[in-house]
Order: structure tokens, then sequence, then C-alpha cells
């Protein structure tokens, strides 16, 4: 469907250089396809660099219009509102642009393609990313657990933290370092950056333990295998670290955390444990008390966007001598440090090993 050479534009209304626009930023550092445009009439006029890390010269532009205008052929919902639904002002902008021979891409939860189905002209599509593919997965069976590969799992303190970024500047580090290395996207954004994957939030619990280890076995062939992190342990809301945990059979997990967070995003409330806390946590979960691989946290992928450089300097030799593990930001440094955690000795035995299953 989604042709690498094709431009898109990404709409952000309203959110651009906020969480919330996690997966236009996400689509404009990794994605393949030329980004024409970014929509938001609340920031138009700027460009991607005046709002975000990202050293791009996108244009924020105000309307559909002036995407097309740029060359736009695809338009991607670049936003995730609460809940991941779509608002009703929304309809109109996509209605426009099915109107004017546009395709879409869309990475929340209400599906696009039964709305506009019998509206396609010949080459358009809608490519509704939370839609599961193919037949039901089979149950986890801990079938991952027997591989030789290296099975890296990003695990986090809490949501929309960089655990797909960290992933993804992970892989291509130890690919860097000559490694056999795969990215195993869990999300709507992972799939839009790499055209496959599963949409993990959109698959009935009972069944998600095993579309992971579908996914993983799938990737059996290479050396190491990088799995998008998805959700908390700590969040209340997050049913989503278990089954990656059990369907992955993870050998290496890296935790990955914003500098100077004491308690969640969106629930300041709940507080974060110190991180060797939360690491002890990770693994314990993970190893479910030795029935399964030895999964150790590695290393700290930490996010310090926030931060001057100095004062990042100083949060991540904090962080590494709290935690006694290896600790970077992988945008701004790269993740050639985590990567070389990842190549230590792996020390996690397999269940086989272990005289288990």
């Amino acid at each position: 469907m989604l042709e690498p050479t094709q431009p898109v534009a990404l709409f952000t209304e309203a959110t651009m250089g906020s969480l919330n626009a996690k997966m236009a930023e996400g689509i404009l550092r990794y994605g393949r396809n030329p980004v024409a445009a970014v929509i938001d009439s609340t920031q138009a006029g700027k460009r991607v660099r005046d709002l975000t890390s990202i050293d791009s010269d996108v244009p924020i532009v105000a309307t559909l219009a002036e995407a097309q205008g740029l060359g736009a052929e695809v338009l991607v919902l670049g936003t995730a509102p609460s809940g991941g639904r779509l608002p009703q002002a929304w309809v109109s902008v996509l209605e426009q642009a099915i109107a004017g021979g546009m395709s879409l891409v869309n990475g929340m939860h209400d599906r696009l393609q039964p709305m506009f189905a019998d509206k396609l002209r010949a080459g358009q599509w809608v490519w509704d990313l939370r839609v599961p593919q193919g037949d039901a997965p089979p149950i986890a069976m801990a079938r991952a657990a027997r591989l030789d590969n290296i099975r890296v799992l990003m695990v986090g303190t809490d949501m929309a933290i960089g655990k797909m970024t960290a992933g993804l500047e992970l892989t291509h580090s130890l690919r860097a370092l000559g490694r056999d290395a795969a990215f195993l996207a869990t999300g709507q954004t992972g799939i839009a950056i790499t055209g496959a994957g599963i949409p993990l939030d959109a698959i009935r619990v009972d069944h998600a333990g095993g579309a992971v280890e579908r996914m993983v076995l799938n990737a059996a062939g290479h050396e190491i295998v990088v799995v998008e992190g998805q959700g908390s342990l700590l969040h209340p809301g997050s049913t989503a670290t278990l089954p990656l945990m059990r369907g992955s059979a993870c050998t290496h997990m890296v935790l990955c955390h914003r500098a100077g967070m004491q308690t969640l995003e969106e629930l300041d409330h709940v507080r974060i444990p110190p991180l060797p806390e939360v690491i002890a946590l990770n693994e314990a979960v993970a190893r479910a008390a030795g029935a399964l691989t030895q999964a150790r946290v590695v290393a700290i992928a930490l996010n310090t966007a926030r931060l001057s450089v100095p004062e990042a300097e100083a949060a991540l030799k904090a962080v590494e001598d709290e935690t006694g593990l290896p600790a970077a930001d992988p945008v701004r440094q790269g993740a050639e440090k985590l990567a070389r955690a990842i190549l230590e000795p792996v020390e996690a035995a397999t269940i086989s090993e272990q005289g288990g299953v």
C-alpha cells in the first residue's frame, strides 16, 4: 500500500511538539517516506525544528489544501487523542482528503476503511494500522525461550517514554557494529515506520502473548531481535508489558526512563520507585521466579530531551552511579553504548538449559 516514495502529510492538529504527536515525530525521525508538510493550524508558519529536537525543515501548515499543494499524496494521522478515538471534528478533513484523491494511514482504534470504502477511487486505499492481520495467533507457549538468539525487550518507567525511539536507535547501532539485528514493531508508529509488525493493543489479551511469540519466532533467523516496548509495569492502566515478556521470552532488557521523572507523566499520585527497584521488578516478572529465561536489564536509555547538555551529562552519570549500568540518551548520543551492553557475554540461560519446558 504505502510506497516509500509517496510524499505524506502528517496531521497533528493542536498537538505538534507535545507527547500526543509522538507518531508524527517518529515518522519524521525514522520514516522512509518524504514528508511534504505537517498540518497544525495552531503552529502554522513554523518548521518542525522550531517545535521539536528534530533538525528538520519540514513546514507546518494550517490546512490540508496547503499540504496537497506541497505534493502530499497520503494523509497520516500523526497524533493520538486520549483513548485513541477519532474526534468528530476530524471527519471533514478526512472526507476532504479522500475527495482530493489522497490515501489515509490511520493509527487510531476507530477504523476508517469501512467509513470510506465506497468512496475510494482506483489507486486509493486506507491503512488502519491497529487492525490485526491474518488468523488469530495461538496461545503463547514459551516457544521463543528455546531459541538461541538474543532477544532484547525495551521496557519503561511510563508510557510515551521513548521505548520505540530507543529500540530503533539500538537496532541501528547493532547493525553499525556488524551484527544481524531486526526491530520488531508492536505499535502503530513502529508499523508505519517499518511497514510490518503487530498492533499489540488491538489484540485480545488472551492472544497478545501468542502474537508476540509468533512474531519473534518468525524472526528467529536473526542474531538479535529488538522488540518494541509498550506501556509500563508501573502504570495502572497498562497491560502490555506482560505479554511482551511472555511472548518474547526476552534474554535482555533495556530500561527507558525520562531524566528527572519522579511520578508518572499524567498520574502525579503514582510515584516512580528508585530505578534499582524498577529494574528488580522487571527482572522478577520476566523471569517468573526462574520458570522462564533469566532475563536481565543490561542498560538504561535515558531521555534527556528537556535538559541542557551539561544537565544531561550529570543526569546520565547519576543514573549510572545509581544502577551500576551503562546509560545513554540514544537520540543525543547514539545507542552504541547500549548496543555494547547487549553484546557482552550472555548470562541468561534458556528454559531448556534450566531443565524447564
